[in-house]
């Protein structure tokens, strides 16, 4: 066998007993499971909320919408609720997602922290709470009167159920103020955030063809200014002759009686 043949045949035995070069696969982390477990129960409630979207067991604000309906039992299970209670628990005012006021003292509740009603009436409503394992009590009062200073008398939610909304106002800022972590960003009743206008909305302008785009500026007008009032001309004729316009005549000024007599030179006083 000659040399040739001795080295392709180690290398080819080199090749063949070379390990590939592989790392280990990553084990999948904590937030990795977590997130693949969001993802799949997003792509259920999807699926659920395709097929509720058309029932009345959705509220108005939801209906026909699968994809706020998916987000709003997302939202209710991280809440602690079950899809159908979170359907009848969550509204969406001007795209923002709210609970309702007994849905809100409930997740409360559950936590173990204590939310009382002490006195309400159409005029005022007084509720307390306090955290889980404190001994203070927090108390929160609403008013007709607060109300009134708010401009919030005028909806018909008001007017129709006046003490109703002094109950739901007395919940969010009392459940804000002893257990806002057991809200997860949902803070706000639907109570509160029904009929508030957020800012004016500016009249649609219709959109601009390419030919007003393209089109040269218009000449912006050049004010013209008024001629001056034409001062009054002053003429000295002779003999009631009249020269030339704009032609003084030195002889007929010399001659006219219009001036005062003036000592010419030379001549006697």
């Amino acid at each position: 066998m000659t040399t040739n043949e001795l080295a392709t045949r180690d290398e080819q035995n080199a090749v063949a007993t070379q390990q590939p070069n592989t790392l280990p696969a990553l084990a999948p982390t904590e937030g990795t499971n977590a997130l693949m477990a969001w993802a799949q129960e997003a792509s259920l409630a999807y699926d659920m909320a395709q097929k509720l979207a058309a029932t009345s067991f959705v509220p108005q604000s939801l209906r026909g919408k699968p994809g706020d309906i998916a987000a709003a039992i997302l939202a209710g299970s991280e809440l602690g609720m079950k899809p159908m209670a979170t359907l009848k628990s969550i509204d969406i005012i001007q795209g923002t997602p709210a609970l309702r006021a007994h849905a809100m003292r409930a997740i409360v509740q559950r936590q173990g922290h204590e939310i009382e009603l002490v006195e309400s009436t159409d005029t005022h409503c007084i509720m307390r709470g306090r955290r889980k394992d404190s001994e203070t009590w927090q108390t929160v009062e609403w008013t007709i009167d607060r109300a009134r200073l708010m401009g919030l008398l005028s909806k018909d939610q008001w007017k129709k159920n006046p003490k109703g909304m002094l109950v739901a106002r007395t919940t969010g800022e009392l459940s804000r103020l002893i257990a806002s972590d057991a809200l997860h960003g949902m803070a706000y009743v639907s109570e509160e955030l029904e009929g508030t206008v957020y800012g004016e909305i500016a009249q649609p302008r219709a959109p601009l063809s390419v030919a007003a785009l393209t089109a040269p500026a218009a000449p912006v007008p050049v004010p013209v200014p008024e001629p001056a009032a034409a001062e009054e001309a002053h003429q000295v004729s002779r003999d009631g002759q009249s020269p030339a316009d704009g032609i003084w005549d030195a002889e007929a000024a010399e001659d006219s009686v219009d001036w005062p007599d003036v000592a010419q030179p030379g001549s006697a006083a």
